[in-house]
């Protein structure tokens, strides 16, 4: 059997990953076989490599590869594209014509975004996958046929079963065995190795120095979330290689190529239905909150000091607090009421023999802690108590939101 490497180098894919490797291994082990295949990840991710991997791999390898973007066709002609149509089936249709899966006989078929396929088509597709059956539009006879089929998807079919947009059944027959490719973010040691690749494949099409990243911009790339994933990297990589002179490219350089609204603070994936505003709202939250959690360490450094004698730390203190107060716009993130501390200075006995007896925090109302609580109680009252849903607006895992509510017995 072709070993992992050799078929990174056949596909030009670049990458170590675990989940990669992975991903590539189930291609190979399934390409024997003639089970249907699932491919999922995101838009970008590489999805259209595994397709071809698994047809060259198998039996059927001499037969045709056809590879259908089911998106990009419109509703009205998909059928006739995948099943073909008789002579006057419909205005326009002159005469018959092939479909895909009578031409891909004896080979495999793709069909990329097959989540994009109207409902009518889908049940047709069934029937295929089921007993290799369809029949052209315009006619009465049945046609068999037989065909590998891969699918490939970025959206999250069971929500859009749950929508009525794809049928339950066709989905398990389609996910026979699924495949995961990986976003970048999830691979974020392959980063660095991609976009070298680019940089050289594009200094010799454009006939100059291959471009450089300092420690600082090589540290930022690997940070960045790549939402468009390695098609996002090969533009951007591309657009520094024409545009810059400079083949030594800073991270200050990178930053003016990154997308602005881009962060790497902990916001939510996926959520096209999202504002813009929403995004920077929570992400001014995050930053609040790594600010609150900052200054509380430096405030009860400051008390620790204070308490262990160090008295010239008080003036410090309201200072800091002062800071801290200034950091909170009541308005912008969420309501908060005054939080004030009163520090008593530490007296002495008029007995020079006593023992000093430290200074007191009459008054601490800032807690963190309260502040999670609340923000998990709005989220859950405003998605009626659904955790999952509750979990995506805070930006968290369901697992974790179950333990949140579990440790602060939140009803």
């Amino acid at each position: 059997m072709i070993d992992i490497q050799s078929i990174k180098q056949r596909f030009g894919i670049i990458g170590n990953s675990e989940l990669l490797n992975r991903a590539i291994d189930t291609a190979r082990q399934v390409a024997a076989t003639d089970l249907t295949v699932l491919i999922t990840g995101e838009s970008g991710v590489g999805k259209e490599s595994f397709p071809k991997i698994i047809h060259s791999m198998s039996a059927r390898k001499h037969g045709s590869y056809i590879a259908v973007n089911c998106g990009a066709i419109p509703e009205g002609t998909i059928d006739s594209e995948l099943f073909g149509h008789e002579k006057g089936a419909f205005t326009g249709a002159h005469e018959a014509r092939k479909g895909y899966f009578e031409v891909a006989n004896n080979g495999t078929i793709f069909l990329d975004e097959v989540a994009e396929l109207p409902v009518s088509t889908q049940v047709r597709l069934l029937r295929v996958l089921e007993s290799g059956e369809f029949m052209r539009v315009g006619s009465s006879k049945v046609i068999k046929t037989d065909v590998r089929v891969v699918a490939a998807t970025n959206v999250d079919i069971p929500e859009a079963i749950r929508k009525g947009k794809f049928r339950q059944d066709l989905y398990y027959r389609l996910n026979t065995v699924p495949i995961y490719i990986p976003p970048l973010r999830e691979r974020k040691d392959d980063i660095y190795m991609l976009f070298r690749k680019f940089a050289s494949d594009f200094a010799a099409k454009y006939h100059m120095p291959v471009l450089q990243l300092s420690g600082e911009a090589r540290r930022m790339m690997e940070s960045f979330s790549w939402d468009g994933n390695i098609r996002q990297l090969k533009n951007i990589t591309e657009q520094i290689s024409i545009i810059e002179q400079d083949r030594e490219i800073s991270a200050e350089t990178l930053r003016r190529y990154l997308p602005k609204n881009n962060s790497t603070l902990p916001i939510l994936y996926g959520q096209d239905n999202k504002t813009a505003n929403e995004f920077t709202e929570r992400e001014l939250l995050y930053k609040v909150l790594f600010e609150m959690r900052r200054d509380i360490t430096e405030l009860k450094k400051i008390l620790n000091e204070v308490m262990t004698g160090d008295h010239t730390q008080v003036e410090d203190l309201h200072q800091s607090q002062q800071q801290f107060l200034s950091n909170i716009d009541d308005d912008s993130v969420f309501d908060t009421h005054q939080h004030t501390f009163e520090i008593s200075k530490p007296a002495r006995k008029q007995d020079d023999d006593e023992e000093f007896d430290g200074a007191e925090v009459l008054e601490e109302n800032l807690s963190l802690q309260k502040r999670e609580i609340d923000l998990i109680k709005r989220a859950l009252e405003k998605h009626h108590g659904k955790r999952k849903a509750a979990a995506e607006e805070l930006g968290i895992s369901e697992r974790t939101l179950y333990r949140k509510i579990k440790e602060y017995d939140i009803n």
